[in-house]
């Protein structure tokens, strides 16, 4: 039984070693009325996910069970320190459905388009979309920036929760998991019998 355990470690450690050495590019939020601040009891929540693809940021906002109608919301950046804090608006979301308690937000953001960004980020980052790109990336990496959902009952935000890195493996690598797990049971089999 040790070897099986030692081999099902090795085969996982041989499959998620290069996921480790990747860029980030895939981060998630997640969202919730305990997490503003000040913390306040919505029921509402939200598992943003976001994801950089070159000089674009796709995001995707599904929101449910808001107390108030929505009236905004936006990634603020960049607090202080990982986790706490509050900041300014640095990536309004356009278009964000106003005045519903459910809902889903998609939006591709072009990073290097300086009208992106909220104007005070972009003078306080520099003056240019490089400059405020290359800060709120920073940020998001640093879990220093932060989803923001404000609504009729909460103008001050209802629901938000951190921006942070979510590695997720491609699906190769899922097959290679597979295929590893089935030789690891393959090889416990041949030694039991």
């Amino acid at each position: 039984m040790k070897h099986n355990v030692s081999l099902l470690a090795l085969a996982a450690a041989l499959v998620f070693a290069p996921l480790a050495a990747q860029a980030q590019t895939t981060y998630k939020a997640v969202a919730s009325g305990p997490s503003e601040s000040p913390p306040n009891d919505s029921p509402g929540s939200s598992v943003a996910s976001f994801e950089i693809d070159g000089n674009l940021l796709r995001a995707e906002v599904p929101f449910r069970d808001l107390v108030g109608t929505s009236v905004a919301a936006h990634i603020h950046c960049c607090t202080t320190d990982a986790f706490t804090g509050t900041a300014p608006i640095a990536l309004p979301f356009a278009d964000f459905p106003t005045g519903v308690t459910n809902g889903i937000y998609s939006q591709a953001f072009d990073l290097s388009d300086a009208a992106t960004y909220a104007p005070a980020f972009l003078t306080a980052f520099g003056g240019t979309a490089a400059s405020a790109g290359a800060a709120l990336l920073e940020a998001m990496n640093g879990n220093q920036a932060y989803l923001n959902i404000h609504t009729t009952e909460f103008p001050a935000g209802e629901i938000r929760g951190f921006v942070v890195a979510a590695p997720i493996p491609e699906p190769a690598t899922w097959g290679m998991l597979g295929l590893g797990m089935a030789g690891v049971g393959m090889l416990a089999r041949r030694r039991r019998t």
